[in-house]
């Protein structure tokens, strides 16, 4: 009964380690996906990411003279942060993303 028990318990054990590395992948491709998509972005006009996107939710101004405009969403309850930096010459020049999948 105890030897039963025992590899019942390894057995789960084994298949809860397997699905966090299931989860763990599964988020490490839905990154790469939004890296993908969000690098699109790069070297277009400040013009074709609002009519993309439309206004944004922020803008803030840095040091540099750039701007970033940062897009708030929610989905299942998590807030979606997409930011997108813009220069003096109103183009693209870099983005970050967190949560957003």
């Amino acid at each position: 009964m105890k030897k039963i028990f025992l590899g019942i318990l390894y057995t789960l054990f084994f298949i809860s380690l397997l699905s966090c590395k299931t989860v763990s992948k599964k988020i490490e491709d839905t990154t790469a996906l939004e890296e993908k998509e969000l690098s699109k972005w790069l070297n277009k006009p400040e013009e074709d990411l609002k009519s993309f996107y439309g206004q944004p939710d922020k803008v803030e101004f840095l040091k540099t003279r750039n701007r970033k405009y940062v897009y708030i969403s929610k989905k299942y309850q998590i807030k979606c942060e997409r930011k997108f930096e813009i220069n003096p010459k109103n183009v693209v020049v870099g983005f970050s993303s967190k949560n957003c999948f």
